[in-house]
């Protein structure tokens, strides 16, 4: 019998950004079994992301009620899309649109993780690094 596979558009509004939640989402899916990309957008964070719904039931809860200390999760509203056969999260490049609001944590440094992908750019998210237990 084939497996159930579906894919959800994740937009997540708030202080979402410098705050670790594109280095959370990946080591979460990728426990969960989960494919797709992440990606910052002018304020907001947008995950595409698929596989067993009791798995992507399980992600979406974990980033609505656990997510990096410092976020603050404004809305969390997601869509149904076709699946597309990703079978790892990946973290995309951020869009940019005509949208001048974005919400930083005051007095927030930068992390690890986004430092790495500051200063190389083949280097979007560290592998060693578990933004889930470190600051």
């Amino acid at each position: 019998m084939r497996r159930a596979v579906e894919r959800r558009a994740v937009v997540i509004k708030g202080t979402v950004q410098r705050v670790g939640l594109r280095p959370f989402a990946c080591p979460l899916a990728s426990e969960l079994r989960l494919g797709g990309f992440v990606r910052n957008q002018s304020g907001s964070v947008h995950i595409e992301v698929e596989g067993d719904p009791p798995q992507l039931d399980r992600f979406l809860d974990e980033v609505s009620y656990h997510p990096p200390r410092l976020a603050h999760l404004d809305d969390l509203s997601w869509e149904p899309g076709p699946p597309e056969g990703d079978q790892e999260l990946r973290v995309d490049e951020s869009l940019k649109d005509d949208s001048r609001y974005i919400r930083i944590a005051p007095g927030v440094a930068t992390s690890v993780a986004c430092r790495s992908e500051l200063f190389d750019p083949a280097n979007r998210l560290l592998d060693s690094v578990d933004s889930r237990t470190t600051p």
